[in-house]
Order: C-alpha cells, then sequence, then structure tokens
C-alpha cells in the first residue's frame, strides 16, 4: 500500500491540474445530483417490527381513520382572556382550509368538538333526570298499586266475615285483574326504564374519564386544532406540513397566537450555521499556529471543504429514493470537516518536515503521501468499518447514518492522498514560511524527518503509576453520570425558547396538562362481533381498566371497525412524552394484555414510537459496542504485533467512551452547566447518540492510538529501550495529535451551538470524547501503561507473529526502498 500511494502522490504532483479539475467536476456533478434528485429530509425516525409499528399496521387495515400521524395547532389569546365569537368563527375557519390539504385527513374544530361535547353531557343529564322522573313515577304508581291491593284484600275481608263472600266475588276479582294488569304494565314499563338504566351510567362513566381530555382550555385562552394526516406519522411528507403551517400563517386571527407541535413544524435542521463556522475559524488559527503560514494553514480547509461539499450533496441526492433521517447528513459533515482537515494536515505535516530537511519538492510529496499517506489510510479505514458496522444493528436508519458517514469518511481518505499531492506541488515551497525557505536554501537543516531532538530519558515509575491511577479515576468520574443515562427523542421541550414548537409544547402543559403533548393509542382486539350495546359496555369495561392505572389521566374511546372487534382508546398520560411515568405506562399497558383474559391490546402513538425505538436501540447498543470491541482488539494485534498495546488501548477507547456519555448526561439529562450549553430544557438523551458515539469514537480514538503508538513502536524497532521508546513515541506524535484533536474539538464543538436539539447533544459528545481520548488516554494513560509494561508490551505469541501479515503503517520500508539523496552536497570529484 505505502509504495503504491508513493507513486500515486508523485502521480498527482505531476498532473496536479488535472487531479483539482477532477475533483472540482466531482464537487459539481454532485450538486447537480442533489439539485434534480435531492428529495425531502425526514425528522421522524422509525424502525420496522416495533410494537408501535405493528399496531399502525394493523390500524391501517382495520381502522385507516385512526391510524393516521396527528399534530396540533395551538391558540391563545395574546391577552389571556376568552376567545371571542369573531376569533372562535375564525379559527374554525382556519380548521376547515386545513382540511382540505393534500396529505390531511381532518382538522378538528375544537370549539365544535367541545359544543359536541356539552351537549352529550346534556343529553346524558336529560337521560338521567328523564329516568330518575320515571322511577320516582313508577314507585308512585307501585305504591297506589300496593294501597289498591290493601284495600281491595280488606273487602274481600269483609265480604267474607259478612257472609257475602260468593256474591262480592265476581267484582271482586275484576278488581284483582284490574290490579294485576297495572302491576305487569308498571313492571314493563320498569323494565324498560332499567334497560336504558346500564347505558347512561355506561356514558356517564366513559364522559367522566374523558372530561381531562379538552380542546379548549378551562379559562377558555387557548384552544387545541388536531390535524390527522392521510399517512402515519412517520411518512408525513414535508411539503404536506408546509403547506399546513401556510394555511394557519396566511390568514392569521387577529388578537390570537397560533404556534405549531413538532408533529407539524420540527424542520430540517441547517445543515451549517454561525456555530460550524466558528468551529472552522478555531480550526484555521490551529493550523496557521502549527505550520506558520496562511498557505499551509488553508491547503486542509479546502480540501475539507471540497470533501465535504461532495459528500453531503451526493448523500442528499440520494434523499429522494431513501428515507434519510434529517440529521444523517449534518452527521455527514462533521465527520467529513473533522478527519478531512485532519488527514491532510498528517500529510502536510510530514511534507513540511521533510523540505525542510533538504528533500526535494516531488520526492517530499511522493514520500509524505507513501508514509502518512499510508497511515492516513489506515486511520481512515478503522473509521469507515466501525460506521459501516452500523449496519449490523439492524436499524435501518441508524445504518444508513452509518453508511453516509463511511462515505464521507471514504471521500475524505481518497481526496487526502490524490487531492492534497496536487496542492502541495501547485503551492510549491511556499508551504514554508519565508525563514523556513531561507534556512533550506541555506542547507542549514539536515536533520531526518524523524528525529526527536536531544537526549531521551523515561518517566520515573512513580510519576507512571501515579498518572495511571489518576488518569483512570478521573475517568471514572467522569463516567459517573452515564449510569444514569435514559434515551428518547427530542420533544417541544427540549427546543429553543423562541421556538413554536416550545411555546405550543408549554401551552398545552400550562393549560391541558403535559400529557396532551404525549397521548397514546391503546387498540383492543374482541374475539367476536358485539352488538350495540354490547359495544357501550365493552368500551367502559376496556376504558375503566386502562383509567385505572397509575399515570393515566384521561380515557375516551375514538373510534370502532366497521364489525366493531377492534376498538381504538386515547389514552392522556398524567405526564410529558419522554417523562418516566409515561415510558412505565407503556410498558404496563402492554403487559397487561389480555386485558381480563379476554382483550388483546396493543399500545401505539408518538410517545410509545419513541420509547420503543430507545428500546430497540439499547438491545442492539451492547452487541455493536462487542462488536467494536473485537475489531479494535484484532486491528490493534494487526498494526502494532502485541496483545499488551491493543488490550489497553480498547480499554482506554472504553474509558473515553463512557467518559463522554458521562458528560453528555451531566449537561444535557442533568442540566449541569445548563447556561453554558444553551441547555434550557435538560431531558433524556438523544435515543441513538450512545450507538452512533461508538463507531465515530473508535474511529479517532485509533486514529490516535496509531499515531501515537506507532512512533513507540518504531523507536522500540530500531533499538531504544522499551520505555525510552515511550517517551520518543509521545515525543514524535503529540504535537501533529494535539492539533489533530484541538481541530476535530474545534469543529465538532461548533455543532454544539446548533439551533437543532438533536444536533447539538451529538456535537458535544464527540467534541468531549475526542478530548479526553486524546488528551487524557492517548497522551497520559497509555505511556503510563506502556511505561510499567516495560518489554513485556511488545510480547506476542511465536505462532501468532507468523501467521501475522506485516503491515508497515507508518512506511518505513518505503523510505528503505527509496532513500533520500541529499542534492545540497557536492558531488564526489570524477577520477582523472
Amino acid at each position: 500500500m505505502a509504495e503504491f500511494l508513493y507513486r500515486l502522490g508523485r502521480g498527482a504532483a505531476r498532473r496536479a491540474r488535472t487531479v483539482l479539475g477532477v475533483w472540482i467536476a466531482v464537487l459539481a456533478i454532485a450538486g447537480i445530483a442533489f439539485a434534480l434528485f435531492g428529495g425531502t429530509l425526514s425528522t421522524a425516525i422509525s424502525i420496522p417490527g416495533t410494537p408501535t409499528t405493528q399496531v399502525t399496521d394493523r390500524l391501517q387495515q382495520e381502522l385507516p381513520e385512526a391510524s393516521g400521524g396527528t399534530g396540533s395547532v395551538v391558540f391563545q389569546t395574546e391577552d389571556g382572556s376568552p376567545f371571542t365569537q369573531e376569533q372562535k368563527d375564525a379559527i374554525a375557519a382556519l380548521a376547515a382550509d386545513a382540511s382540505e390539504v393534500d396529505g390531511v385527513e381532518n382538522a378538528v374544530d375544537p370549539f365544535a368538538t367541545e359544543a359536541q361535547r356539552d351537549a352529550q353531557r346534556t343529553q346524558l343529564e336529560e337521560g338521567q333526570a328523564q329516568l330518575d322522573d320515571g322511577r320516582a313515577q313508577l314507585e308512585a304508581a307501585r305504591a297506589e298499586l300496593d294501597a289498591g291491593q290493601q284495600q281491595l284484600d280488606a273487602a274481600r275481608a269483609q265480604a267474607e266475615a259478612a257472609g257475602a263472600l260468593e256474591t262480592a266475588q265476581p267484582q271482586l276479582d275484576a278488581q284483582q285483574a284490574q290490579i294485576d294488569a297495572g302491576r305487569a304494565e308498571l313492571e314493563a314499563q320498569a323494565a324498560a326504564a332499567e334497560e336504558q338504566a346500564p347505558q347512561l351510567e355506561q356514558g356517564a362513566a366513559l364522559l367522566n374519564m374523558a372530561q381531562n381530555i379538552r380542546m379548549v382550555s378551562e379559562d377558555g385562552s387557548a384552544a387545541i386544532v388536531t390535524v390527522v394526516f392521510e399517512d402515519t406519522q412517520m411518512e408525513v411528507t414535508q411539503e404536506t406540513k408546509d403547506a399546513l403551517v401556510a394555511v394557519f400563517d396566511d390568514a392569521p386571527v387577529e388578537g390570537v397566537t397560533a404556534d405549531f407541535s413538532t408533529d407539524i413544524a420540527q424542520g430540517i435542521p441547517t445543515i451549517f450555521g454561525i456555530g460550524e463556522v466558528i468551529g472552522l475559524v478555531v480550526a484555521a488559527v490551529v493550523l496557521v499556529v502549527m505550520l506558520g503560514t496562511l498557505v499551509g494553514a488553508g491547503l486542509p480547509l479546502i480540501t475539507a471543504l471540497i470533501g465535504v461539499g461532495i459528500g453531503a450533496l451526493g448523500a442528499l441526492a440520494f434523499s429522494g429514493v431513501v428515507e434519510m433521517v434529517s440529521v444523517t447528513p449534518v452527521l455527514g459533515l462533521m465527520l467529513g470537516l473533522a478527519v478531512g482537515i485532519d488527514y491532510a494536515l498528517f500529510i502536510v505535516n510530514r511534507h513540511r518536515r521533510q523540505l525542510k530537511a533538504g528533500y526535494d519538492l516531488e520526492e517530499s510529496i511522493g514520500l509524505a503521501n507513501g508514509t502518512s499517506g499510508n497511515a492516513v489510510v489506515f486511520a481512515g479505514s478503522t473509521v469507515l468499518i466501525a460506521l459501516l458496522a452500523l449496519n449490523i444493528t439492524g436499524i435501518p436508519f441508524l445504518g444508513l447514518m452509518g453508511t453516509v458517514g463511511a462515505a464521507c469518511i471514504a471521500i475524505a481518505v481518497m481526496i487526502a492522498v490524490t487531492l492534497t499531492p496536487a496542492l502541495l506541488k501547485l503551492t510549491g515551497m511556499r508551504i514554508l514560511s519565508k525563514k523556513e525557505r531561507a534556512a533550506v536554501s541555506h542547507a542549514e537543516e539536515a536533520a531526518s524527518p524523524t528525529a526527536v531532538p536531544g537526549s531521551t530519558k523515561p518517566m520515573s515509575t512513580v510519576s507512571a503509576v501515579l498518572t495511571a491511577l489518576v488518569s483512570i479515576a478521573a475517568l471514572l468520574v467522569i463516567a459517573i453520570p452515564a449510569l444514569d443515562l435514559r434515551t428518547g427523542l427530542p420533544d417541544g421541550s427540549s427546543e429553543a425558547h423562541d421556538s413554536t414548537q416550545y411555546r405550543a409544547y408549554s401551552t398545552l402543559s400550562e393549560k391541558f396538562g403535559e400529557g396532551q403533548n404525549g397521548t397514546l393509542l391503546v387498540v383492543a382486539e374482541l374475539d367476536s362481533e358485539p352488538t350495540e350495546a354490547e359495544a357501550t359496555a365493552v368500551q367502559a369495561e376496556i376504558a375503566g381498566i386502562l383509567f385505572e392505572q397509575d399515570g393515566v389521566s384521561a380515557v375516551a374511546p375514538i373510534g370502532s371497525s366497521e364489525d366493531g372487534s377492534t376498538i381504538a382508546f386515547q389514552v392522556v398520560p398524567e405526564e410529558g412524552p419522554t417523562s418516566e411515568s409515561t415510558e412505565n405506562l407503556v410498558h404496563t399497558l402492554r403487559d397487561m394484555s389480555p386485558l381480563n383474559g379476554e382483550y388483546e391490546i396493543g399500545v401505539a402513538g408518538t410517545a410509545s414510537g419513541n420509547i420503543d425505538i430507545s428500546d430497540k436501540l439499547s438491545d442492539a447498543l451492547p452487541i455493536y459496542l462487542g462488536v467494536v470491541v473485537g475489531l479494535s482488539l484484532l486491528i490493534l494485534i494487526l498494526v502494532f504485533r502485541s496483545i499488551y498495546v491493543p488490550v489497553i488501548a480498547t480499554l482506554g477507547f472504553v474509558l473515553s467512551y463512557f467518559g463522554a456519555l458521562g458528560g453528555v448526561v451531566a449537561i444535557y439529562q442533568w442540566g449541569w452547566l445548563s447556561g453554558v450549553f444553551n441547555v434550557e430544557t435538560p431531558g433524556p438523551i438523544l435515543n441513538f447518540l450512545p450507538t452512533i458515539l461508538v463507531g465515530i469514537l473508535f474511529g479517532l480514538a485509533m486514529d490516535y492510538m496509531l499515531f501515537i503508538g506507532s512512533g513507540m513502536r518504531e523507536a522500540y524497532a530500531h533499538g531504544a529501550p522499551s520505555r525510552v521508546a515511550v517517551v520518543q513515541g509521545v515525543r514524535a506524535g503529540r504535537a501533529v495529535v494535539t492539533a489533530a484533536a484541538i481541530i476535530m474539538v474545534s469543529v465538532f464543538g461548533g455543532f454544539v451551538f446548533s439551533h437543532s436539539a438533536m444536533i447539538r447533544p451529538i456535537g458535544f459528545a464527540l467534541a468531549f470524547g475526542v478530548l479526553l481520548d486524546a488528551f487524557v488516554v492517548r497522551m497520559l494513560l497509555i505511556p503510563a501503561l506502556m511505561h510499567l509494561a516495560g518489554d513485556k508490551a511488545w510480547w506476542l505469541p511465536k505462532w501468532l507473529d507468523k501467521i501475522l501479515p506485516d503491515v508497515d503503517v507508518e512506511g518505513s520500508s518505503l523510505e528503505r526502498r527509496h532513500p533520500h539523496v541529499d542534492h545540497h552536497e557536492p558531488e564526489p570529484a570524477s577520477r582523472s
């Protein structure tokens, strides 16, 4: 590989303008493809086969009108007074217009709904009053009949006492028959009245259980227009959402504000914002400080920007045919920028050192590409493999994220080993400062580009022990919050407080209760087709059981299939969609199936779907982490030909990973330093963050281990004592690793201040993880542990040493095949 990259670098240098033109053409093609074929990104995340998806699919067949996604438009008077009739009429008109939008099944007029509910309540009350009046009348009639019976019995007794019973018998019998007929009619009326009683009682019970489900607040100052979409929540298009928002924005109601729930207004996050620009500026400053010239600093930035342009536009070009979550291209942008700058920096830094050592321009470009470029290819391959391994989780959107991220890494590597040599040739000696060029011209520097100046002394054993203990203890303490990790998806409460989503969420919580932001859909399956009376009884029975559960605020039946065998209920939790009580409620309801041993139930809805996704991701994380750890061990054994080094390097990665998670939980879930990091409402951690962090941080950790550890191995292989080799390796690699880590932290850190609640914790986790891994694990912990192991650090079983291929990551064999010729030395005089 090193020889191939050497030739590739020299070839790219000879045809520099052609290579530059080809990459610019590829960038243009990616832009054209995006313009022609790019579709819309999705803000919803779905995983096939989850309990929520299964219930939704069943509803689409049995009860399609209840399977569509929903969203809320929240109206509130500006002065807090009740709506006027004109305002009510205007809102009702907007709801009617919203119902006509393509993709919208219905938009419910809140005032008509409340009026209908009041009418139902009045009807039930009137029915109950009539029933009570009827019962009273029946009791009075029954009392009259009883009195008549007593009189008749007394008359019969008198006639018998007077001996005139036989004469009076016909008249007495006629009166008895009349009383019996009246009693029979009375009992029939009573039976008819009592037949209505259960239905009235069941209706009253259902109405009572649903009393906390309101469309208009009790004070009359807020109202909810519930929008029902034709497609499921995960399939509602952005065009439908945009058209819906336009209906309400284009005709504002005077004195009334309208805000949209996250189901409607959660837009696509901006791919590049002010925070990212600041991160790039910091990266540029680091490059200038390290490389000493604006030309040198600009070169890695140019290659990185071209790479991410190709990667991001190329990924977006497929968004028309592949369902792509909105955060996917942003993740590719993060990775492409960070590794694109770093990979070019490694090659440029090597090239500069060689030029200062007296190498010719093209000779230096080829060797830099064959040595540092070889390390770049290997390092990039580890990141690429880790990201592609996300596909083994069986979670489509996560696998696509990994694939897009891997594609951006691959592009960054290809640009680093082709475009960087071309730009180095076009830049020429200007990659060095004037002072450095003057020094080269006078041949004042003749040191080897890999030489470490000065004498080297190993660290003391006491210092190594203390460093190792303090590093491990610090990482473990930082990781403690990770024990309390709760995952979920962002809801309106985590959005910026000036956003419409947050205002809608807070209004719903304040005026209607937190649970209104995360209603559940419970579907019950009956074994038989009930009659109308039986259906009401079953609805009341099931609703009653659901209503009795802890954490339930209200229950209401919202529809049933044509044959009545499938019944859907709206269940409103007491707390919000990301609360522990709501999560527990979902699991409790599912565990109760079958209710009373006869009704199979399922739970769906946005909150339920998010809980399912979090559970699925949590189940997949240990498997993926195990695969990555195993992969880490194999790769490092291959590179360093050691057992000890891969073990401590992998354990170091695990420590930095959980340390990064601990920092994320402390800030974004617990709310520590929330003002600094713009965390306005702490809550659960983005559910796919722990998994995606494994793949990315693993790859970057292997990069740093490669550039630090290979220097140690090279020094040891050249005869340095093992503990001296540790110090030499750190000295040789710390400058470039420090610069690379600062650049990555700067780029990732720029995303910490993104406007999107999904992007911010990802940016922080990557930035903090890189910070811990580079400066604590690789710079402190690993050297300390290597010192303590001594020569045993490089032990490898002989049988394994024989079967392992020789991976010359640093390209040492290449340097032997292409030794440097010092052109500054005078040629020897020819013999006469």
